[in-house]
C-alpha cells in the first residue's frame, strides 16, 4: 500500500457541505486546492475559487486550462422534477468535467453518491425492490433507473479512456458543518430546535415509527472526506466503491433526547403518525428573523440554514437503512465517529460561527 504525498486537487462542488469538508482537509494536508463552484468565492480559506458553469463545457474547459489537478472530487449534483431528468443533467456534469480534462494529469477520480444506489431513486425511493440490510458494495444494482448507476458508468468510461483510477463513495444521512449549504440535517435539526426553544414548544420527531424505532446509521462529513482523499491516496482505495458511515448504529428514539439536551427543549417521540418540518414550519421565516436579530446571528433567513423537505424524507422513510462498513476496513481505511458526538461537534461549531445562537 503506497501513500501519495500531497499535490494539486479539484473539488467540483466546493460550496457543498462535501466539497467544505473535503477542501478544508486538503488545505490542512498541505494540498495545492481548487474548488469548482458557480460562486467567485468560497467559504473555506486556502482553496481557490474557479467560478465555472457545469453545464457549459466551453466555459469549463477554458476555466480549467490551466489547473492541473492529480486528484478529482466530484461532490456536485443537480436534482430536477424526474428522475430521467437527474439522470441527463448528472451525466452530463460529469462528462463535461471530464472532457474538460482531457489530456491532464488526472491521477486518481473519487465520487460521491448515496443509499439511494441501494434503495432506488427519489421516484421509487424505498417502494420498489431495493438491497438487502445492511447494505453491501457487493449488491447489484437495482432494475430502477437511477441517476448514480448513470455517473458510475460515466466515471468508469473516463477512467478507461483517460488512464486514471477511481473510488465511489456510498454516504448515507450526512452530519457536519458547513456554511450556506441548507441540505445538511444536523443543521436543519438545530434551527428545528431553535424554534421550540424560542417559542417554549416541544421537540416533536418529525418522522416516521420505523425510523423512531428501528435501526440506523449516519455519515460525518469529516468522516466522509476522510475516507475519499484516503481512497485517493492508497493503492487500496483505487477501483471500487466503498460505503461510508459512522461506523455506529443508533435508533432515533435514543439520539432524539440527546439532541433535545442540548438544545434545553423537551423532546416528544412518535405519536400514532409523523409529524413533517415541511408542514409544520409555515412561520419558520419570520420567528427566526426575530431570533437572528435577537442574537446577532449572521443569517437571518432561514430558507438557507433549513431544508425541511430533505430531512422529512430521511426521517420519513418506512425503511430501515443499515450500512455496512466491513470493505472499507478490510482496505485499510479505520476511521469511525461517535454519532452523538458528530451531533454536538456540529452544534457546537455553528454556535461559535453564530449561525444559530
Amino acid at each position: 500500500m503506497s501513500e501519495h504525498t500531497p499535490g494539486v486537487a479539484l473539488v467540483v462542488g466546493a460550496t457543498g457541505i462535501s466539497g467544505q469538508a473535503i477542501s478544508r482537509q486538503l488545505v490542512d494536508e498541505g494540498w495545492t486546492t481548487y474548488g469548482l463552484s458557480r460562486h467567485e468565492t468560497l467559504p473555506v480559506e486556502g482553496v481557490t475559487p474557479i467560478a465555472a458553469d457545469l453545464l457549459d463545457v466551453d466555459d469549463l474547459t477554458a476555466k480549467l486550462r490551466d489547473i492541473e489537478p492529480e486528484v478529482v472530487f466530484l461532490v456536485a449534483w443537480m436534482k430536477k422534477d424526474t428522475e430521467a431528468e437527474n439522470i441527463e443533467v448528472n451525466s452530463l456534469l460529469l462528462r463535461n468535467v471530464f472532457a474538460a480534462l482531457e489530456g491532464s494529469s488526472v491521477r486518481h477520480v473519487s465520487l460521491m453518491t448515496g443509499l439511494k444506489h441501494y434503495l432506488g431513486p427519489f421516484e421509487d425511493y424505498g417502494t420498489a425492490v431495493m438491497a438487502e440490510t445492511p447494505f453491501h458494495e457487493s449488491e447489484p444494482r437495482l432494475d430502477n433507473e437511477n441517476f448514480y448507476y448513470a455517473q458510475e458508468d460515466e466515471l468508469f468510461a473516463a477512467a478507461e479512456r483517460m488512464g486514471f483510477t477511481w473510488s465511489v463513495h456510498r454516504a448515507h444521512t450526512i452530519f457536519g458543518f458547513a456554511v450556506g449549504n441548507a441540505m445538511n440535517m444536523a443543521l436543519t435539526l438545530s434551527v428545528y430546535a431553535t424554534l421550540c426553544k424560542q417559542n417554549n414548544r416541544p421537540f416533536v420527531f418529525p418522522g416516521s415509527k420505523t425510523q423512531w424505532d428501528g435501526l440506523t446509521d449516519v455519515t460525518d462529513v469529516g468522516l466522509l472526506a476522510e475516507q475519499m482523499i484516503w481512497a485517493a491516496t492508497h493503492d487500496a482505495g483505487a477501483n471500487e466503491p466503498f460505503n461510508v458511515a459512522n461506523g455506529d448504529v443508533f435508533r432515533w428514539r435514543w439520539l432524539w433526547p440527546q439532541i433535545a439536551e442540548l438544545f434545553d427543549v423537551e423532546p416528544v417521540g412518535f405519536d400514532s403518525e409523523p409529524q413533517p418540518l415541511d408542514d409544520r414550519m409555515g412561520s419558520a421565516a419570520s420567528e427566526w428573523a426575530e431570533i437572528a436579530k435577537a442574537h446577532d446571528l449572521v443569517e437571518p433567513d432561514v430558507d438557507r440554514l433549513a431544508s425541511w423537505w430533505h430531512t422529512d424524507s430521511d426521517l420519513g422513510r418506512d425503511i430501515e437503512c443499515l450500512t455496512d462498513m466491513t470493505k472499507s476496513r478490510q482496505a485499510g481505511f479505520l476511521g469511525f465517529r461517535s454519532t452523538p458526538q458528530s451531533f454536538a461537534d456540529a452544534v457546537a461549531r455553528y454556535r461559535e460561527a453564530r449561525i444559530i445562537p
